[in-house]
């Protein structure tokens, strides 16, 4: 037989198997559009914009609905009663990580982010009660945030009131934060290892956010083959990585069992006990990612949050001056505001609480995943589909928030003025999966950015209406634009 003859066939062969292995399982799955052989929905999804897409589907299929990413089923759930039915009311069958093969080549499936099963279960146990033992969200750890609230503003001093881009300044304090939790150390905003790692952390992000990534990670062959940005993903990776296991190292060296300083010396201190068990999780190699989870995650949603937070409040200086105004009569300018402001502070409180919803920092959350065959409303999910929440849908609910487009922190506050909770308010994600530095983010966003506001007036280099606060990205996480601003000490 002609080899030409035998290829096509071969092929023709290999589309109709990808083809009825697709249709097969769709019965018993949500409904949603018909995929094509090996790359299934993507000719239908606009990957600049997958936002409106989603919002395009929920239209036409209802709020679960099945997506195919190349040969995978997804089930995607939209709006707040999908999303509070599956993480919260089945939050143990929702509980499992979908797949992302360019974190998991990275990461090995280890760490926090992208571990499974028991060894998600244990990690997690770890770090939440780690994380505790260290004073995250208590006194101890609020002490640390101000202190560095006031390194912040020294930094900002600097630039006597210059144009200046706040980017790597805005990284700085959150960075410095969960750098004295990961290794009891904080570095000199202009410290040139510092700034590098933060400068990874960034392009790490961004090239995660681009719709090159969602290909990659759908069609994870192309990994190994392709040239593009996520090689770059790689080595940035790889240089965290190995930056933190040299601290790891000078932490074996100096380890006092009996007197642990920080998060590293409580997992080494957990490994010497579990010495002899095959099974175990304290591992130097599950713990560089771990910390690297933590490194990036601690350092990214504070910094990306707050760059977004002086863009919005200077293209709406009226909601920023009447933030001051609640600032100059509860705390003044000779304390540091601390988290006990909070409640005398609603419109400040609202304030952060609109930025962060406004924005949208992880529109779909990072994607879950069934851990068993899962009877959902009229559907069965089998075991291992991925599932991925559409947060947006949630913080942009118009029915709790109206003109939910706009930024308003009325959005957070009831008839009298006073601070009002949202069950929608999902930007962590929500149940056994919800990001578990979520107390420490708020905690950070609430005393860094009144501090700010406490001793700045913040000034755009144009008339605010002229401002752009389009993000650059907005898949795997919102990108703020690159923008310049004078910080005017007050």
């Amino acid at each position: 037989m002609d080899p030409f003859v035998v290829v096509v066939l071969s092929l023709s062969f290999l589309l109709l198997l990808s083809f009825w292995r697709q249709s097969s399982g769709r019965g018993k799955l949500p409904p949603g559009p018909t995929p094509l052989p090996i790359i299934g929905n993507f000719h239908l999804i606009d990957m600049k914009n997958i936002r409106q897409s989603f919002s395009n589907f929920s239209k036409t299929y209802g709020p679960v609905y099945t997506l195919y990413f190349g040969s995978q089923p997804t089930v995607v759930l939209y709006g707040y009663e999908a999303l509070k039915e599956a993480l919260i009311d089945h939050g143990e069958e929702f509980s499992g990580r979908g797949s992302f093969p360019m974190f998991e080549k990275a990461s090995k499936g280890k760490g926090l982010g992208f571990s499974r099963g028991n060894v998600w279960k244990a990690t997690r146990l770890f770090t939440v009660n780690t994380l505790r033992n260290l004073g995250v969200g208590k006194r101890t750890i609020e002490e640390k945030v101000q202190e560095e609230a006031q390194w912040l503003v020294k930094q900002l001093k600097k630039t006597n009131g210059s144009p200046c881009d706040p980017n790597f300044i805005m990284g700085c304090a959150p960075c410095n934060v969960i750098c004295s939790i990961i290794f009891q150390n904080r570095f000199d905003y202009e410290d040139k290892d510092f700034l590098s790692l933060i400068k990874k952390v960034n392009e790490c992000i961004k090239i995660l956010s681009t719709p090159e990534c969602q290909i990659f990670n759908a069609l994870p062959i192309l990994l190994d083959y392709c040239p593009g940005s996520h090689n770059i993903f790689f080595k940035n990776y790889t240089y965290i990585s190995n930056y933190l296991l040299e601290k790891i190292k000078e932490h074996e060296d100096s380890l006092d069992v009996t007197n642990p300083r920080d998060f590293i010396d409580y997992f080494l201190i957990q490994r010497c006990q579990e010495n002899g068990n095959r099974h175990t999780i304290y591992t130097l190699e599950h713990l560089v990612s771990l910390i690297t989870d933590l490194f990036l995650a601690g350092t990214d949603t504070s910094s990306t949050t707050m760059q977004f937070a002086l863009l919005l409040l200077m293209k709406h200086p009226h909601i920023t001056a009447k933030v001051q105004e609640e600032i100059d009569h509860v705390i003044g300018r000779h304390r540091s505001p601390c988290m006990q402001d909070r409640i005398h502070m609603p419109y400040t409180n609202a304030m952060v609480h609109e930025v962060q919803r406004y924005i949208d920092l992880s529109p779909n959350g990072v994607v879950h995943a069934v851990t068993c065959d899962t009877k959902f409303r009229n559907y069965i999910i089998p075991k291992g589909t991925t599932v991925i929440t559409s947060l947006t849908s949630v913080l942009h609910d118009s029915k709790e928030f109206p003109n939910p487009e706009m930024f308003d922190p009325g959005h957070f506050l009831d008839g009298n003025g006073n601070f009002k909770k949202s069950d929608y308010f999902m930007p962590f994600s929500a149940g056994k999966r919800m990001c578990v530095g979520h107390s420490l983010v708020s905690m950070e966003l609430f005393l860094f950015l009144t501090t700010i506001l406490q001793n700045f007036k913040l000034k755009p280099l144009v008339d605010p209406k002229d401002l752009d606060i389009t993000p650059v990205c907005s898949t795997f996480s919102t990108i703020p634009p690159t923008f310049q601003m004078r910080f005017i000490p007050v």
